[in-house]
């Protein structure tokens, strides 16, 4: 089978950190286009200030792998589907549960792959945990999500304004690891949103869920940590505690821990191709829905500016 010829659109941080390297590393694509405002692209590779334009003027594709934010993202995707073209999008999704649903009537009626991505729910512990966790008592749970946006996030006015989300960048990663790896659903009981006076957007939430069974799930996000970073979810249960830390990375059961090298972009890739294979979709919004729940219920608490 012929490799899949695929651009990238949007060549930010998590482009060139992550997509380009996993493209280039999967022998299931080749990358044939980048598309950008900004910059000049990839050495050797055609590079175009617009999707229409490469769509118009390029080399044929197969594939576009969406990594701008989540703003702009419908009209680019619903170009894309409009043809034919397989969907990678990073997360989230999309700025609203609706405008994703529209995209997924749009994929069906076009035969092509949507693929809405969760890049945590590849972590090596991820898969692990889940299994351990199948039916498993679920006591309580602790999800610790603290990290330095001036580090992560540097610049990027975007994830200030409405539809970016703020904290919820990447609080959505911790999120798409619980609904993942949690025997239960589970649903918003309260929750807190600190907006600095001059975003639009929190730096901080506290929320409170509760899973079908009734137990307790607490969420702490902040983006003003600094120094070290956490990225933590301690499940506790009727045979004993799991801990997941490092965004997934690294799984402890009560008789051992395993860790294992990033792999998560490496393991959407292959999940992506399997996809177009068989010619099937995966778009899961249960992480989104939960974030947009903290901004339909939650309480809003202003805080001090934030300047980057």
């Amino acid at each position: 089978m012929a490799p899949v010829r695929i651009a990238v659109v949007g060549l930010g941080k998590i482009a060139r950190d992550q997509h380009l390297p996993a493209i280039a590393a999967n022998p299931a694509f080749t990358l044939v286009a980048t598309v950008s405002r900004e910059g000049d692209g990839v050495p050797g590779v055609p590079h175009f200030q617009s999707l229409d334009q490469l769509l118009e003027r390029g080399p044929a594709i197969d594939a576009a792998a969406l990594c701008t934010p989540p703003q702009v993202r419908h009209e680019l995707a619903a170009m894309a589907l409009a043809r034919g073209t397989h969907l990678f999008l990073e997360k989230p999704p999309g700025a609203t549960l609706a405008e994703v649903a529209a995209l997924q009537g749009m994929a069906q009626a076009s035969g092509a792959t949507l693929f809405a991505s969760w890049h945590s729910r590849f972590a090596a512990g991820v898969a692990p945990a889940r299994s351990w966790l199948a039916g498993r008592r679920i006591d309580r749970v602790q999800i610790t999500w603290r990290e330095d946006v001036r580090v992560w996030h540097p610049g990027q006015a975007w994830i200030w304004e409405p539809g970016g989300l703020g904290v919820f960048d990447p609080g959505i990663n911790a999120l798409s690891i619980a609904t993942h790896i949690l025997p239960q659903r589970f649903f918003l009981k309260s929750a807190v949103l600190e907006f600095p006076a001059n975003r639009a957007a929190p730096i901080a939430a506290d929320m409170h869920f509760c899973d079908t069974h009734g137990a307790p799930i607490h969420m702490d996000l902040d983006w003003r940590q600094t120094g070290p970073q956490t990225w933590d979810i301690v499940v506790e249960t009727d045979a004993g505690r799991l801990t997941l830390s490092n965004g997934g990375a690294v799984l402890a059961l009560p008789d051992r821990t395993e860790r294992d090298e990033d792999r998560e972009y490496a393991g959407l890739y292959a999940h992506f191709a399997a996809l177009i294979r068989s010619g099937q979709c995966d778009v899961d919004v249960t992480p989104l829905q939960l974030v947009a729940d903290a901004f339909l219920c939650g309480r809003r608490r202003e805080v001090e500016a934030f300047e980057d």
